[in-house]
């Protein structure tokens, strides 16, 4: 279980809700230093400062931080703050970032594309394993369809798949794929019981105050809750979270 804010937005809200991710029992803290947004004029992220504030979080909770790498002129920066490093589904297909993490010694979260195939998928992991490294996490995150119901359609088929054609761990992001936190869970239940090695999930002391994403991120208040209730799925699967 991956989980924390969307965005680092400030130190305090990131080291909150480092501490209620890893009271809930989970095992890896997200969090975005550099932000791939549709608008050119939304929040970007704050870069090397998100970075620091990263650290220390990962300093004082004990929990290895997984965050998103956009440039390759940011390599060293992300390298430096992150233990896995996540490729989101905009990048999915840059083949040149693609190499650059190829040749990184870090494991890589490798996101899903907004209108990827499964083949388009694993290609994108072909170009990152090609260069020599082989700790590739992949992540199904939804994909775009006619549906407007939720933000994306979260495609579980695609996880049955992957776990029979690769060997690589499968993960899901049922916070990007639904839009709305009412929706998280459930979607959250259905890729424990899909086969899914686990999720990403984003959380937020005070989601209406979130500089992005607000809507689909869970309270941290209602954290601990949240990963209870995906436990007990685990749990039935003959699973465990850590």
């Amino acid at each position: 279980m991956i989980a924390g804010p969307c965005s680092v937005e400030y130190r305090e809200q990131t080291l909150e809700a480092a501490r209620a991710v890893a009271d809930a029992g989970a095992t890896m803290l997200r969090g975005g230093a550099f932000k791939p947004r549709t608008s050119p004029y939304t929040f970007q992220g704050l870069g090397d400062e998100a970075l620091a504030i990263l650290r220390e979080a990962r300093e004082e909770t004990g929990l290895p931080v997984v965050t998103e790498l956009m440039d390759p002129r940011h390599v060293e920066a992300v390298l430096d703050a992150a233990d896995v490093i996540q490729i989101g589904a905009r990048n999915s297909q840059n083949f040149l970032l693609l190499a650059e993490v190829g040749r990184a010694d870090k494991p890589v979260l490798l996101k899903r594309g907004l209108s990827s195939s499964v083949e388009e998928l694993l290609m994108a992991a072909e170009y990152v394993a090609k260069e020599g490294n082989e700790r590739i996490i992949l992540c199904e995150r939804g994909i775009k369809t006619f549906e407007t119901a939720t933000r994306y359609t979260l495609d579980l088929g695609a996880v049955a798949v992957l776990k029979q054609e690769t060997h690589l761990p499968v993960i899901v992001d049922p916070s990007h794929a639904a839009g709305k936190r009412e929706f998280v869970l459930p979607l959250a239940r259905a890729a424990a019981a899909v086969g899914a090695d686990g999720i990403i999930v984003e959380t937020h002391p005070r989601p209406e105050e979130a500089l992005s994403d607000g809507p689909q991120q869970i309270p941290t208040a209602e954290f601990a809750e949240f990963a209870r209730q995906v436990e007990g799925i685990v749990a039935l699967m003959g699973k465990q979270i850590g």
